[in-house]
Protein backbone atom coordinates (compact mmCIF):
# COMPACT_ATOMS: atom_id res chain seq x y z
CA UNK A 1 0.00 0.00 0.00
CA UNK A 2 2.98 2.03 0.42
CA UNK A 3 4.50 1.75 -2.83
CA UNK A 4 1.24 2.76 -4.65
CA UNK A 5 0.98 6.27 -2.33
CA UNK A 6 4.27 6.99 -3.39
CA UNK A 7 3.26 5.93 -6.55
CA UNK A 8 0.24 8.35 -7.00
CA UNK A 9 2.14 11.97 -6.99
CA UNK A 10 4.27 10.25 -10.07
CA UNK A 11 1.00 10.02 -11.83
CA UNK A 12 -0.87 12.98 -10.83
CA UNK A 13 0.90 15.67 -11.75
CA UNK A 14 0.31 18.18 -14.10
CA UNK A 15 2.92 16.90 -16.83
CA UNK A 16 1.96 13.41 -16.63
CA UNK A 17 -1.32 13.94 -16.61
CA UNK A 18 -1.18 16.78 -20.08
CA UNK A 19 0.95 14.11 -21.64
CA UNK A 20 -1.67 11.19 -21.41
CA UNK A 21 -4.27 13.51 -22.43
CA UNK A 22 -2.60 14.82 -25.54
CA UNK A 23 -1.54 11.48 -26.33
CA UNK A 24 -4.99 10.01 -25.93
CA UNK A 25 -5.58 12.60 -28.36
CA UNK A 26 -3.58 11.30 -30.80
CA UNK A 27 -4.62 8.10 -30.76
CA UNK A 28 -7.99 8.88 -31.64
CA UNK A 29 -6.82 10.44 -34.33
CA UNK A 30 -4.54 7.86 -35.64
CA UNK A 31 -6.86 5.02 -34.94
CA UNK A 32 -9.94 6.67 -36.62
CA UNK A 33 -7.87 7.56 -40.09
CA UNK A 34 -8.13 3.64 -41.77
CA UNK A 35 -4.23 2.83 -42.90
CA UNK A 36 -2.87 4.68 -39.47
CA UNK A 37 -1.70 2.02 -37.07
CA UNK A 38 -1.18 2.21 -33.62
CA UNK A 39 2.46 0.46 -33.89
CA UNK A 40 3.40 3.22 -36.79
CA UNK A 41 2.07 5.96 -34.00
CA UNK A 42 3.97 4.28 -31.41
CA UNK A 43 7.55 4.19 -33.22
CA UNK A 44 6.15 7.79 -33.97
CA UNK A 45 6.37 8.68 -30.05
CA UNK A 46 9.45 7.20 -29.10
CA UNK A 47 12.13 9.66 -29.90
CA UNK A 48 9.61 12.30 -27.95
CA UNK A 49 10.05 9.87 -24.58
CA UNK A 50 13.18 10.19 -24.62
CA UNK A 51 12.80 13.06 -23.21
CA UNK A 52 10.52 12.03 -20.41
CA UNK A 53 11.18 10.31 -16.97
CA UNK A 54 10.03 6.50 -17.10
CA UNK A 55 6.10 6.77 -15.83
CA UNK A 56 5.09 9.54 -18.43
CA UNK A 57 7.09 8.20 -21.62
CA UNK A 58 5.47 4.97 -21.18
CA UNK A 59 2.31 6.56 -20.17
CA UNK A 60 2.09 8.16 -23.16
CA UNK A 61 2.46 4.92 -25.68
CA UNK A 62 -0.43 3.24 -23.12
CA UNK A 63 -2.59 5.60 -23.41
CA UNK A 64 -2.56 6.24 -27.19
CA UNK A 65 -2.29 2.76 -28.33
CA UNK A 66 -5.22 1.97 -26.19
CA UNK A 67 -7.49 5.40 -27.57
CA UNK A 68 -6.27 4.08 -30.91
CA UNK A 69 -7.34 0.04 -30.25
CA UNK A 70 -10.83 1.79 -29.70
CA UNK A 71 -11.05 4.91 -32.33
CA UNK A 72 -10.61 2.41 -35.12
CA UNK A 73 -14.25 1.25 -34.68
CA UNK A 74 -15.59 4.71 -35.63
CA UNK A 75 -14.87 4.18 -39.12
CA UNK A 76 -15.82 0.65 -39.19
CA UNK A 77 -19.02 1.94 -38.45
CA UNK A 78 -19.71 5.06 -40.07
CA UNK A 79 -17.94 3.34 -43.56
CA UNK A 80 -17.21 -0.10 -42.80
CA UNK A 81 -13.36 0.42 -42.81
CA UNK A 82 -11.59 -0.53 -40.12
CA UNK A 83 -8.53 1.46 -38.60
CA UNK A 84 -7.08 -1.27 -37.63
CA UNK A 85 -6.86 -5.22 -37.79
CA UNK A 86 -8.26 -5.54 -34.67
CA UNK A 87 -11.77 -3.57 -35.66
CA UNK A 88 -12.41 -5.84 -38.28
CA UNK A 89 -13.19 -9.16 -36.75
CA UNK A 90 -16.46 -7.69 -35.93
CA UNK A 91 -16.78 -4.77 -38.89
CA UNK A 92 -19.99 -5.99 -40.99
CA UNK A 93 -21.77 -6.00 -37.00
CA UNK A 94 -21.04 -2.75 -36.78
CA UNK A 95 -21.87 -1.68 -40.15
CA UNK A 96 -25.11 -3.60 -40.13
CA UNK A 97 -25.95 -1.85 -36.85
CA UNK A 98 -25.46 2.13 -38.71
CA UNK A 99 -27.83 1.05 -41.45
CA UNK A 100 -30.18 -0.47 -39.12
CA UNK A 101 -30.20 3.05 -37.78
CA UNK A 102 -28.62 2.00 -34.82
CA UNK A 103 -24.78 3.64 -34.66
CA UNK A 104 -25.14 4.56 -31.00
CA UNK A 105 -25.42 1.43 -29.54
CA UNK A 106 -22.73 -0.43 -32.08
CA UNK A 107 -20.27 2.27 -30.74
CA UNK A 108 -21.56 2.90 -27.45
CA UNK A 109 -21.00 -1.17 -26.56
CA UNK A 110 -17.94 -0.85 -28.15
CA UNK A 111 -16.71 2.09 -26.06
CA UNK A 112 -18.00 0.82 -23.19
CA UNK A 113 -16.77 -2.66 -23.70
CA UNK A 114 -12.93 -1.23 -24.49
CA UNK A 115 -13.18 0.66 -21.37
CA UNK A 116 -14.06 -2.59 -19.22
CA UNK A 117 -11.71 -4.91 -20.85
CA UNK A 118 -8.80 -2.33 -20.42
CA UNK A 119 -9.68 -1.81 -16.77
CA UNK A 120 -9.71 -5.48 -16.34
CA UNK A 121 -6.62 -6.36 -18.11
CA UNK A 122 -4.70 -4.02 -16.26
CA UNK A 123 -6.25 -4.96 -12.82
CA UNK A 124 -4.91 -9.10 -14.18
CA UNK A 125 -1.72 -6.60 -14.71
CA UNK A 126 -1.45 -5.76 -11.17
CA UNK A 127 -2.30 -8.84 -9.47
CA UNK A 128 -1.04 -11.64 -11.51
CA UNK A 129 1.44 -10.79 -14.26
CA UNK A 130 4.47 -12.98 -12.46
CA UNK A 131 2.61 -15.92 -11.91
CA UNK A 132 0.68 -15.60 -15.51
CA UNK A 133 3.98 -14.89 -17.23
CA UNK A 134 5.24 -18.38 -15.98
CA UNK A 135 2.36 -19.97 -18.40
CA UNK A 136 3.70 -17.90 -21.45
CA UNK A 137 7.17 -19.18 -21.12
CA UNK A 138 6.10 -22.51 -21.61
CA UNK A 139 5.02 -22.03 -25.19
CA UNK A 140 7.41 -23.17 -27.91
CA UNK A 141 6.89 -23.46 -32.16
CA UNK A 142 4.78 -26.18 -31.31
CA UNK A 143 2.18 -24.56 -29.40
CA UNK A 144 2.64 -21.55 -31.50
CA UNK A 145 1.84 -23.42 -34.49
CA UNK A 146 -1.40 -24.43 -32.79
CA UNK A 147 -2.45 -21.60 -31.40
CA UNK A 148 -1.83 -19.86 -34.99
CA UNK A 149 -4.15 -22.94 -36.14
CA UNK A 150 -6.64 -22.35 -34.17
CA UNK A 151 -7.35 -18.93 -35.26
CA UNK A 152 -7.29 -19.85 -38.70
CA UNK A 153 -9.81 -22.30 -37.77
CA UNK A 154 -11.65 -19.42 -36.10
CA UNK A 155 -11.65 -17.78 -39.71
CA UNK A 156 -13.67 -20.60 -41.13
CA UNK A 157 -16.09 -20.26 -38.09
CA UNK A 158 -16.35 -16.51 -38.81
CA UNK A 159 -17.32 -16.66 -42.71
CA UNK A 160 -20.94 -15.91 -43.52
CA UNK A 161 -20.72 -17.83 -46.75
CA UNK A 162 -20.33 -21.99 -46.88
CA UNK A 163 -17.45 -23.82 -45.48
CA UNK A 164 -16.03 -24.59 -48.77
CA UNK A 165 -16.08 -20.54 -49.84
CA UNK A 166 -14.72 -19.83 -46.49
CA UNK A 167 -11.92 -22.14 -47.04
CA UNK A 168 -11.05 -20.60 -50.66
CA UNK A 169 -11.09 -17.08 -49.30
CA UNK A 170 -8.15 -18.47 -46.23
CA UNK A 171 -6.23 -19.82 -48.72
CA UNK A 172 -6.28 -16.57 -51.00
CA UNK A 173 -5.09 -14.76 -47.73
CA UNK A 174 -2.41 -17.85 -46.97
CA UNK A 175 -1.56 -17.08 -50.41
CA UNK A 176 -0.74 -13.68 -49.81
CA UNK A 177 1.23 -14.19 -46.49
CA UNK A 178 3.63 -16.37 -48.72
CA UNK A 179 5.12 -13.65 -51.01
CA UNK A 180 8.13 -12.97 -50.00
CA UNK A 181 11.13 -14.44 -48.86
CA UNK A 182 11.23 -18.75 -47.69
CA UNK A 183 12.13 -18.32 -44.18
CA UNK A 184 13.80 -21.38 -43.59
CA UNK A 185 15.60 -21.14 -47.31
CA UNK A 186 15.73 -17.34 -48.07
CA UNK A 187 14.28 -18.74 -51.55
CA UNK A 188 11.99 -15.91 -53.05
CA UNK A 189 8.53 -16.72 -53.79
CA UNK A 190 5.63 -14.93 -55.77
CA UNK A 191 7.66 -12.05 -56.23
CA UNK A 192 8.13 -12.28 -60.69
CA UNK A 193 11.60 -10.42 -60.16
CA UNK A 194 10.15 -7.51 -57.97
CA UNK A 195 12.66 -6.66 -55.73
CA UNK A 196 9.69 -4.31 -53.56
CA UNK A 197 7.95 -8.03 -52.85
CA UNK A 198 11.14 -9.43 -51.44
CA UNK A 199 10.05 -8.42 -47.74
CA UNK A 200 6.22 -9.61 -48.67
CA UNK A 201 3.46 -7.73 -48.82
CA UNK A 202 2.43 -5.30 -46.41
CA UNK A 203 -0.52 -5.81 -44.12
CA UNK A 204 -1.57 -2.81 -43.80
CA UNK A 205 -2.03 -1.68 -47.53
CA UNK A 206 -3.45 -5.12 -47.65
CA UNK A 207 -5.98 -4.23 -45.28
CA UNK A 208 -7.00 -1.13 -46.46
CA UNK A 209 -7.29 -2.83 -49.85
CA UNK A 210 -9.80 -5.31 -47.90
CA UNK A 211 -11.99 -2.78 -46.97
CA UNK A 212 -11.91 0.30 -48.04
CA UNK A 213 -11.59 -0.11 -51.74
CA UNK A 214 -14.90 -2.54 -52.54
CA UNK A 215 -16.93 0.02 -50.25
CA UNK A 216 -15.15 2.80 -52.84
CA UNK A 217 -16.13 0.60 -56.03
CA UNK A 218 -19.67 -0.30 -54.54
CA UNK A 219 -20.38 3.51 -53.94
CA UNK A 220 -20.17 4.16 -57.94
CA UNK A 221 -21.72 1.14 -58.83
CA UNK A 222 -24.60 1.25 -56.66
CA UNK A 223 -24.74 5.25 -56.44
CA UNK A 224 -28.47 4.94 -56.33
CA UNK A 225 -28.89 2.65 -53.53
CA UNK A 226 -26.27 4.54 -51.37
CA UNK A 227 -28.41 4.06 -47.97
CA UNK A 228 -28.63 6.78 -45.64
CA UNK A 229 -28.36 6.10 -42.58
CA UNK A 230 -29.22 7.81 -39.15
CA UNK A 231 -27.29 10.35 -37.51
CA UNK A 232 -25.89 10.90 -33.60
CA UNK A 233 -27.19 14.19 -32.76
CA UNK A 234 -27.08 13.78 -29.10
CA UNK A 235 -24.90 12.12 -26.66
CA UNK A 236 -28.01 10.81 -24.87
CA UNK A 237 -28.15 7.88 -28.06
CA UNK A 238 -25.16 6.31 -27.60
CA UNK A 239 -26.87 4.86 -24.32
CA UNK A 240 -30.04 4.31 -25.73
CA UNK A 241 -30.61 0.53 -24.97
CA UNK A 242 -27.43 0.46 -23.75
CA UNK A 243 -27.77 -0.80 -20.08
CA UNK A 244 -30.22 -3.38 -21.43
CA UNK A 245 -27.74 -5.05 -23.99
CA UNK A 246 -24.55 -5.04 -21.50
CA UNK A 247 -26.52 -6.77 -19.24
CA UNK A 248 -28.12 -9.02 -21.22
CA UNK A 249 -24.33 -9.85 -22.24
CA UNK A 250 -22.66 -9.78 -19.36
CA UNK A 251 -21.43 -12.67 -19.55
CA UNK A 252 -19.94 -12.33 -22.48
CA UNK A 253 -18.45 -9.23 -21.32
CA UNK A 254 -16.58 -11.01 -18.90
CA UNK A 255 -15.74 -14.46 -21.27
CA UNK A 256 -14.13 -11.59 -23.55
CA UNK A 257 -12.28 -9.97 -21.09
CA UNK A 258 -10.65 -13.32 -19.97
CA UNK A 259 -9.91 -14.86 -23.64
CA UNK A 260 -8.22 -10.95 -23.89
CA UNK A 261 -5.90 -11.00 -21.45
CA UNK A 262 -4.97 -14.64 -22.03
CA UNK A 263 -4.42 -14.30 -25.75
CA UNK A 264 -2.62 -11.34 -24.87
CA UNK A 265 -0.26 -12.72 -22.80
CA UNK A 266 1.03 -15.22 -24.95
CA UNK A 267 3.82 -13.76 -27.04
CA UNK A 268 3.00 -12.10 -30.27
CA UNK A 269 -0.87 -12.38 -30.78
CA UNK A 270 -2.12 -9.27 -30.01
CA UNK A 271 -5.09 -7.52 -29.55
CA UNK A 272 -6.05 -8.67 -33.36
CA UNK A 273 -5.76 -12.51 -32.56
CA UNK A 274 -7.70 -11.75 -29.72
CA UNK A 275 -10.34 -9.79 -31.16
CA UNK A 276 -11.05 -12.52 -33.88
CA UNK A 277 -10.61 -15.86 -31.34
CA UNK A 278 -13.03 -13.94 -29.25
CA UNK A 279 -15.47 -12.90 -31.56
CA UNK A 280 -14.95 -16.94 -33.10
CA UNK A 281 -16.03 -18.31 -29.51
CA UNK A 282 -18.82 -16.39 -29.52
CA UNK A 283 -20.35 -17.41 -32.25
CA UNK A 284 -20.18 -20.79 -31.50
CA UNK A 285 -21.51 -20.80 -27.63
CA UNK A 286 -24.44 -18.10 -28.73
CA UNK A 287 -28.07 -19.14 -29.60
CA UNK A 288 -28.57 -17.05 -32.17
CA UNK A 289 -25.32 -18.05 -34.27
CA UNK A 290 -26.65 -17.08 -37.79
CA UNK A 291 -27.60 -13.28 -36.65
CA UNK A 292 -23.61 -12.60 -36.68
CA UNK A 293 -22.62 -10.50 -39.27
CA UNK A 294 -25.60 -9.05 -39.64
CA UNK A 295 -25.63 -6.53 -36.74
CA UNK A 296 -25.94 -8.71 -33.88
CA UNK A 297 -24.77 -6.55 -30.37
CA UNK A 298 -23.36 -10.07 -29.06
CA UNK A 299 -20.20 -10.53 -30.71
CA UNK A 300 -19.23 -7.02 -30.47
CA UNK A 301 -19.63 -7.29 -26.65
CA UNK A 302 -17.11 -10.24 -26.98
CA UNK A 303 -14.77 -8.66 -29.45
CA UNK A 304 -14.73 -5.42 -27.66
CA UNK A 305 -13.63 -6.46 -24.06
CA UNK A 306 -10.70 -8.56 -25.64
CA UNK A 307 -9.57 -5.72 -27.79
CA UNK A 308 -8.34 -3.73 -25.20
CA UNK A 309 -7.93 -6.61 -22.34
CA UNK A 310 -5.53 -8.15 -25.01
CA UNK A 311 -3.42 -4.77 -24.82
CA UNK A 312 -2.96 -4.82 -21.29
CA UNK A 313 -1.88 -8.61 -21.30
CA UNK A 314 0.66 -7.91 -23.64
CA UNK A 315 2.63 -6.05 -21.33
CA UNK A 316 2.69 -9.49 -18.63
CA UNK A 317 5.76 -10.93 -20.56
CA UNK A 318 7.37 -7.39 -21.50
CA UNK A 319 7.35 -6.40 -18.12
CA UNK A 320 8.30 -9.80 -15.97
CA UNK A 321 10.42 -11.16 -18.36
CA UNK A 322 11.70 -8.68 -21.30
CA UNK A 323 9.58 -10.92 -23.93
CA UNK A 324 7.16 -8.40 -25.99
CA UNK A 325 3.44 -9.23 -26.23
CA UNK A 326 2.82 -7.81 -29.76
CA UNK A 327 4.54 -5.33 -31.42
CA UNK A 328 3.68 -2.34 -29.26
CA UNK A 329 5.78 -3.64 -26.41
CA UNK A 330 8.47 -4.94 -28.36
CA UNK A 331 9.11 -0.86 -29.12
CA UNK A 332 8.08 -0.31 -24.67
CA UNK A 333 10.81 -2.73 -23.86
CA UNK A 334 13.19 -0.61 -25.88
CA UNK A 335 11.73 2.50 -24.03
CA UNK A 336 12.12 0.65 -20.53
CA UNK A 337 15.87 -0.27 -21.77
CA UNK A 338 16.76 3.57 -22.16
CA UNK A 339 14.73 4.69 -18.87
CA UNK A 340 16.67 2.16 -16.70
CA UNK A 341 13.50 0.20 -16.05
CA UNK A 342 15.22 -3.29 -17.51
CA UNK A 343 12.19 -5.79 -17.49
CA UNK A 344 12.69 -8.81 -15.64
CA UNK A 345 11.44 -9.98 -12.26
CA UNK A 346 13.68 -7.59 -10.31
CA UNK A 347 12.16 -4.48 -11.75
CA UNK A 348 9.17 -5.27 -9.10
CA UNK A 349 11.42 -5.02 -6.60
CA UNK A 350 14.29 -2.70 -7.78
CA UNK A 351 11.67 -0.29 -9.43
CA UNK A 352 8.90 -1.30 -7.62
CA UNK A 353 7.37 2.60 -7.34
CA UNK A 354 7.65 3.52 -11.15
CA UNK A 355 6.04 0.31 -12.05
CA UNK A 356 3.13 0.40 -10.02
CA UNK A 357 2.59 4.05 -11.32
CA UNK A 358 2.58 2.49 -14.77
CA UNK A 359 -0.06 0.75 -13.21
CA UNK A 360 -2.01 3.10 -12.19
CA UNK A 361 -1.67 4.79 -15.86
CA UNK A 362 -2.72 2.00 -17.05
CA UNK A 363 -7.03 2.07 -15.18
CA UNK A 364 -6.28 5.78 -15.71
CA UNK A 365 -5.81 5.51 -19.29
CA UNK A 366 -8.76 3.36 -20.19
CA UNK A 367 -11.05 5.24 -18.11
CA UNK A 368 -10.15 8.34 -20.09
CA UNK A 369 -11.62 6.36 -22.80
CA UNK A 370 -14.87 6.55 -22.29
CA UNK A 371 -15.19 10.93 -22.42
CA UNK A 372 -12.55 10.88 -25.28
CA UNK A 373 -14.14 8.18 -26.82
CA UNK A 374 -17.57 9.60 -26.83
CA UNK A 375 -15.63 13.02 -28.04
CA UNK A 376 -14.41 11.26 -31.29
CA UNK A 377 -18.17 10.03 -32.38
CA UNK A 378 -20.13 12.99 -31.88
CA UNK A 379 -17.10 14.51 -33.79
CA UNK A 380 -17.13 12.07 -36.73
CA UNK A 381 -20.73 11.42 -36.74
CA UNK A 382 -21.58 14.10 -39.30
CA UNK A 383 -19.91 11.90 -42.27
CA UNK A 384 -23.13 10.03 -42.08
CA UNK A 385 -24.86 12.91 -43.43
CA UNK A 386 -22.70 12.42 -46.35
CA UNK A 387 -23.49 10.31 -49.25
CA UNK A 388 -20.87 7.27 -50.08
CA UNK A 389 -20.84 8.35 -53.51
CA UNK A 390 -19.47 12.18 -52.25
CA UNK A 391 -17.11 10.37 -49.69
CA UNK A 392 -15.75 7.96 -52.69
CA UNK A 393 -12.76 10.34 -53.80
CA UNK A 394 -12.06 11.64 -49.80
CA UNK A 395 -11.85 7.90 -48.66
CA UNK A 396 -9.77 6.96 -52.02
CA UNK A 397 -7.35 9.61 -51.01
CA UNK A 398 -6.87 8.47 -47.41
CA UNK A 399 -6.60 4.86 -48.48
CA UNK A 400 -3.80 6.15 -50.66
CA UNK A 401 -2.03 8.26 -48.15
CA UNK A 402 -2.53 5.56 -46.16
CA UNK A 403 -0.68 2.98 -47.99
CA UNK A 404 1.83 4.89 -49.34
CA UNK A 405 3.29 6.03 -45.64
CA UNK A 406 3.99 2.28 -45.05
CA UNK A 407 7.03 2.51 -46.45
CA UNK A 408 7.36 5.38 -49.12
CA UNK A 409 6.40 2.82 -52.29
CA UNK A 410 3.95 2.62 -55.36
CA UNK A 411 4.02 -0.55 -54.29
CA UNK A 412 2.13 -0.23 -51.62
CA UNK A 413 -0.50 1.35 -53.49
CA UNK A 414 -0.72 -0.95 -56.30
CA UNK A 415 -1.08 -4.11 -53.71
CA UNK A 416 -3.87 -1.95 -52.01
CA UNK A 417 -5.76 -1.74 -55.48
CA UNK A 418 -5.07 -5.60 -56.57
CA UNK A 419 -6.52 -7.06 -53.19
CA UNK A 420 -8.96 -4.07 -53.22
CA UNK A 421 -10.55 -5.78 -56.43
CA UNK A 422 -10.35 -9.39 -55.50
CA UNK A 423 -12.15 -8.44 -52.66
CA UNK A 424 -14.32 -6.45 -54.07
CA UNK A 425 -15.44 -9.26 -57.14
CA UNK A 426 -15.66 -11.82 -53.75
CA UNK A 427 -17.85 -10.77 -52.10
CA UNK A 428 -20.23 -9.62 -55.42
CA UNK A 429 -20.00 -13.50 -55.40
CA UNK A 430 -20.68 -14.32 -51.71
CA UNK A 431 -17.29 -15.30 -50.71
CA UNK A 432 -16.49 -13.60 -47.09
CA UNK A 433 -13.32 -11.28 -46.32
CA UNK A 434 -12.61 -12.35 -42.96
CA UNK A 435 -11.07 -15.17 -43.67
CA UNK A 436 -9.12 -13.94 -45.80
CA UNK A 437 -7.64 -11.32 -43.69
CA UNK A 438 -7.19 -13.48 -41.06
CA UNK A 439 -5.15 -16.15 -43.35
CA UNK A 440 -2.83 -13.21 -44.24
CA UNK A 441 -2.30 -12.12 -40.28
CA UNK A 442 -1.44 -15.49 -38.90
CA UNK A 443 -0.31 -17.20 -42.83
CA UNK A 444 3.64 -16.06 -41.38
CA UNK A 445 3.27 -17.37 -37.83
CA UNK A 446 2.06 -20.58 -39.05
CA UNK A 447 4.16 -21.47 -41.49
CA UNK A 448 7.60 -20.39 -39.22
CA UNK A 449 6.32 -22.62 -36.36
CA UNK A 450 5.09 -25.48 -38.31
CA UNK A 451 8.52 -25.98 -39.82
CA UNK A 452 10.62 -25.39 -36.65
CA UNK A 453 8.58 -27.68 -34.78
CA UNK A 454 9.18 -30.35 -37.95
CA UNK A 455 12.65 -29.77 -37.70
CA UNK A 456 13.10 -29.89 -33.79
CA UNK A 457 10.88 -33.44 -34.00
CA UNK A 458 12.47 -34.78 -37.23
CA UNK A 459 9.51 -34.71 -38.61
CA UNK A 460 7.31 -36.93 -36.59
CA UNK A 461 4.11 -35.85 -36.14
CA UNK A 462 3.76 -37.38 -32.49
CA UNK A 463 5.70 -35.04 -31.17
CA UNK A 464 3.34 -32.05 -31.85
CA UNK A 465 1.20 -33.50 -29.17
CA UNK A 466 3.90 -34.52 -26.35
CA UNK A 467 3.86 -30.99 -24.63
CA UNK A 468 0.69 -30.44 -22.06
CA UNK A 469 -0.23 -27.30 -23.58
CA UNK A 470 0.23 -27.96 -27.04
CA UNK A 471 -1.37 -31.32 -26.79
CA UNK A 472 -4.22 -29.88 -25.43
CA UNK A 473 -4.37 -26.96 -28.06
CA UNK A 474 -3.98 -29.66 -31.02
CA UNK A 475 -6.97 -31.61 -29.73
CA UNK A 476 -8.88 -28.26 -29.90
CA UNK A 477 -8.01 -27.75 -33.27
CA UNK A 478 -8.11 -31.07 -34.54
CA UNK A 479 -11.71 -31.26 -32.77
CA UNK A 480 -12.64 -28.31 -33.95
CA UNK A 481 -12.14 -29.34 -37.60
CA UNK A 482 -13.82 -32.90 -36.84
CA UNK A 483 -16.42 -32.92 -34.65
CA UNK A 484 -19.01 -31.04 -36.81
CA UNK A 485 -18.50 -33.32 -39.70
CA UNK A 486 -19.10 -36.06 -37.57
CA UNK A 487 -22.37 -34.80 -35.79
CA UNK A 488 -24.03 -33.79 -39.56
CA UNK A 489 -23.08 -37.57 -40.81
CA UNK A 490 -23.94 -38.75 -37.54
CA UNK A 491 -27.58 -37.21 -38.00
CA UNK A 492 -27.51 -38.03 -41.51
CA UNK A 493 -27.23 -41.48 -40.76
CA UNK A 494 -30.29 -41.25 -38.02
CA UNK A 495 -32.48 -39.50 -40.80
CA UNK A 496 -31.61 -42.28 -43.34
CA UNK A 497 -32.17 -45.14 -40.84
CA UNK A 498 -35.45 -43.53 -39.57
CA UNK A 499 -36.70 -43.33 -43.24
CA UNK A 500 -39.06 -46.15 -43.95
Amino acid sequence: MDVILSALPLVFNPFTLMVIFACALFGMFIGAVPGLSATMATAMLVPITFYMDPVPAVGAIVAMSAMAIFASDIPAALIRIPGTAASAAYVDDLYRLTQKNKPGLGLGICVVTSAIGGVFGSLVLMLAAPQLAEVSLNFTSFEFFWLALLGLSAAVMLGSGSIVKSLMALCLGLMVASVGLDGSSGYPRFTYGQQSLLSGISFIPALIGFFAVPEIIRAIVHRDQNYQPKTISKVSELFEGLGKTLWQFRMNIMRGNLVGTVVGILPGAGSDVAAWISYAISKRFSKHPERYSKGNPEGLVDAGAANNSALSGAYVPAMVFGIPGDSITAIVIGVLYVKGLNPGPMVFINNAVEINAIFIVFILANLLMIPLGILAIMMAAPLLRVSKTALAPMILCFAIVGSFSIDLSATSIIIMIVVGVFAYLMEENGFPVAPAVLGLVMGTLVETNLITSLIKSDNNPLEFFERPIAGVLGVMTLSLWLIPPIIKLYRKSRMQGATP
